[in-house]
């Protein structure tokens, strides 16, 4: 039953401060408040050091011992011969005795050899390592030899047996713990006139069971600082912790994966699966800080382990061009399903094996991204990944060029993609491929046919024709780009698309490079997590992924947003580490994304160095309004500043838009237009401005004062008053003060100019300006002032004083 702190000592009537010091004296480390509890033999053992006799007062035996011995404060010694320990008990007991009986210290010290002499004679044929138990009496002693703490016998302990018996006899209250002044000579001398003499004995330990398991002497030696905690030695020994733990439960000890073990179970544990182990120590003062791992998140790869990867394509068009019917031809085309529908789940991307079209033994894998509305597209981009490797623009030939043609048409040409032309619905009647090219080509798509450098294949989606030559220009158009990727290496790469479902957060990636594999501590954005499973198109569990394949992650703690780049860290520890550094940051950047590009600040936003461009995206109500604008802007004249057009279209604005103006550091110019649901939000969240007019003439003159904004802005003087020295004052403090009339507007506090004759001769500040005897910032017409300016005292009367300050003006264009 435990034993509280102030419950002994209450028993002993002293204080609890008291009783937790005497604690501490004696190694009693968890005595550390009065409320704190200690078992039943700790607490027996504190009160009897408590109610006990005080310190050992150790005699010197100086009749017979040479002077250069003094008295030394000894220690029960951890392992020694049983003689040893013979020779010392019997020099304490004799210590005890020599007390009582106040002998001389010459006859203390004669007893005491007799006596040690005759111990370790009857000794002499023992077996200190055995485990048997020799006691032995002074049964020789006469009884008036007998006095109070006279020794009357010893035990011999086996050999290793250290510090408090835990043997369930009821006279061990009656032992006492081994005091700090017991120790070993220094000289290791057995002889009773050069030991040391205690008046308490020591108190041993039961033996440490034989060790069950003993590793071999060439084995692997393990290290550990101490606590040895469960789940530390299990990394150390590359096991589970629950195997450890089965492993302590056959040692009789059981303690959980977050609990401390000692040396020696540690050791038995070690051994068990062929290791040493030993206690990391390190020597006083020899600590060193330990620095911060640096963690790489992208590496660069050496050109001998690139190998060629699979192409990554995306495939986008107008609406109703036939872009799903062709994506669902695609997917059906794959050899290695073989089935109709291809896929049975769609998850934003998919991998399709087609014959090369030199090599038609070898089957190629293609990568193909759905996009619709180009939202993913323009996130990726937005962000800085780029992670599509060609671009297939879907154009229907009966249809021509549409709106959203020319949408995606000018986020392939700002990401850099090379562009396929896939013009679809041939078999129709009023299919005109021919136009179609024509129409491209006023847009820089000029086909191969007519000397350019744009692959254009017709295909038709409804009758499956022309797809199997799309997919092999597709092949030869990636063996020209030369995409390579290094799979030995921790995976990189970009999400998809993410979101929440019944197992929890879900988010699609594809892999730009290395390998993701199970068990991977992945980071994406502000979201970490060990990765549990992978998924592929076709709902099956993969347990690694290599470049240029899209699957399913289970295991992130959140949805990471479309178009993050993903790493792999060596643990989950440093994962969640930057993970929170980097949500950190993004709070910090708010502002920051606050003050972006707007039409009334863009002029802070650019250096003086730098090129001076306006960029806009402009949406009308009609096709009409469009071309009326982009050709008013074109027309305004400047050799100082560009404005540059990203993209016009016809339509209200959506989120596409808003993602390319981020992207571009571009402003939204709306006219007649409205804004589609959520938009403004998204351009809150990106930091890009909206603007929308009714009134065509407004908005023209807006943008010209934007790119004349974008100049650097010239600074002027603007006067502010005038002052006429009437009379001047000297002060006890040295200087001069002008007396002064204000003639012309209001002289304020600040810079000023002497001028004197019409000549300026000093430039400089204000230092006190004053009416009577007040401080004052200003002084209007008419009225008297005191003026003092900044190392300047050579005033005359006749001068005027002129108070001016200084404006910077935007240029004008």
């Amino acid at each position: 039953m435990p034993v509280r702190i102030y419950d002994i000592a209450k028993k002993l009537g002293i204080t609890n401060k008291e009783v937790i010091a005497r604690a501490k004296d004696l190694g009693i480390t968890n005595a550390r408040v009065p409320s704190s509890s200690l078992d039943k033999i700790t607490a027996e053992y504190l009160e009897q050091q408590i109610a006990g006799p005080p310190e050992s007062e150790v005699v010197s035996a100086t009749a017979e011992t040479p002077a250069d011995e003094g008295i030394v404060i000894v220690t029960a010694p951890e392992e020694e011969p049983a003689a040893e320990t013979s020779a010392e008990t019997v020099a304490a007991d004799q210590s005890e005795t020599a007390e009582a009986t106040a002998l001389t210290p010459a006859e203390a010290t004669a007893s005491g050899t007799a006596e040690a002499d005759a111990t370790t004679d009857s000794d002499a044929g023992e077996d200190h390592a055995s485990d048997s138990v020799v006691a032995e009496t002074a049964n020789d002693l006469k009884p008036d030899e007998l006095g109070l703490g006279a020794k009357v016998g010893f035990i011999h302990l086996p050999k290793g047996m250290q510090g408090r018996s835990r043997a369930d006899g009821k006279g061990r209250d009656k032992q006492n713990s081994g005091r700090k002044g017991h120790r070993k000579d220094p000289r290791g001398s057995t002889d009773a006139h050069k030991t040391t003499l205690s008046t308490e004995e020591s108190i041993s330990q039961p033996a440490r069971p034989k060790p069950k398991y003993v590793a071999p002497l060439d084995a692997k030696l393990l290290s550990l600082k101490q606590p040895i905690i469960v789940r530390d030695l299990a990394k150390v020994l590359n096991r589970k912790p629950f195997q450890l733990i089965a492993d302590l439960m056959e040692l009789n000890v059981f303690a959980t994966v977050n609990q401390a073990i000692d040396e020696f179970t540690a050791k038995q544990i070690c051994a068990k699966h062929g290791f040493r182990f030993e206690i990391e120590k390190r020597e006083k003062g020899a600590g060193v800080t330990r620095q911060l791992d640096t963690v790489d998140l992208d590496v660069d790869d050496k050109e001998g382990d690139l190998i060629t990867r699979p192409p990554v394509v995306t495939i986008m068009g107008h609406v109703d061009h036939g872009k799903t019917t062709l994506l669902d031809v695609i997917r059906k085309s794959n050899v290695v399903s073989g089935e109709a529908g291809g896929i049975t789940q769609h998850i934003g991307a998919y991998t399709i094996h087609f014959p090369h079209p030199e090599r038609s033994s070898e089957l190629q894998q293609i990568t193909f991204l759905d996009t619709p509305g180009h939202a993913a597209f323009s996130a990726m981009r937005a962000r800085g990944a780029n992670i599509t490797d060609l671009v297939i623009l879907v154009v229907a030939a009966n249809d021509g060029v549409k709106p959203q043609t020319i949408e995606a048409l000018n986020h392939a040409k700002a990401a850099r993609v090379p562009i396929i032309v896939g013009v679809n619905k041939i078999d129709l009647p009023s299919a005109s491929p021919l136009n179609t090219r024509q129409q491209l080509q006023d847009y820089g798509l000029v086909c191969e046919e007519w000397g350019g450098d744009t692959i254009f294949v017709d295909v038709s989606a409804l009758k499956v024709k022309g797809i199997d030559t799309l997919l092999e220009m597709v092949l030869l158009q990636s063996e020209v780009l030369e995409l390579q990727a290094n799979p030995n290496r921790p995976a990189v790469g970009n999400v998809i698309e993410s979101g929440m479902q019944q197992g929890g957060p879900i988010a699609t990636v594809l892999v730009r490079k290395g390998t993701l594999k199970i068990g991977d501590a992945m980071l994406c954005g502000f979201n970490w997590g060990r990765i549990k499973a992978l998924i592929n198109e076709d709902g099956k569990r993969l347990k690694r992924a290599g470049p240029s394949v899209a699957v399913r992650v289970l295991g992130l703690n959140g949805a990471p947003e479309a178009g993050l780049e993903f790493n792999i860290l060596p643990n989950e520890k440093q994962a969640r580490k930057l993970a929170e550094e980097r949500a950190q940051q993004t709070r910090q950047e708010i502002a920051e994304r606050r003050n972006a590009v707007t039409l009334e600040n863009l002029f802070d936003t650019l250096s003086s160095d730098s090129v001076k461009t306006l960029k806009v995206v402009v949406k009308a109500d009609t096709q009409g309004s469009v071309e009326a604008i982009v050709d008013s802007l074109k027309k305004i004249d400047s050799k100082k500043v560009n404005l540059e057009v990203i993209h016009n279209g016809v339509g209200s604005l959506t989120e596409s838009d808003v993602m390319l103006a981020s992207a571009s550091n571009a402003v939204v110019i709306g006219f007649h237009t409205r804004l589609d649901t959520g938009v403004s939000e998204i351009a809150k969240r990106e930091s890009v401005q909206i603007k929308l007019y009714s009134i065509i003439y407004e908005l023209i003159d807006e943008i010209r004062e934007a790119m004349a904004g974008l100049l650097d802005p010239v600074t002027k003087d603007s006067i502010n008053g005038i002052a006429e020295i009437r009379k001047i004052f000297g002060i006890s403090k040295g200087g001069q003060v002008a007396g002064c009339v204000i003639s012309q507007g209001k002289f304020e506090r600040g810079k000023a100019r002497v001028y004197r004759d019409g000549n300026m001769i000093y430039e400089g500040a204000t230092q006190s300006l004053r009416r009577f005897q007040d401080e004052v910032n200003e002084v209007r017409s008419g009225m008297e002032c005191g003026i003092r300016l900044d190392h300047f005292n050579d005033f005359k009367e006749g001068d005027t004083i002129e108070s001016y300050s200084l404006e910077e003006v935007a240029q004008e264009l």
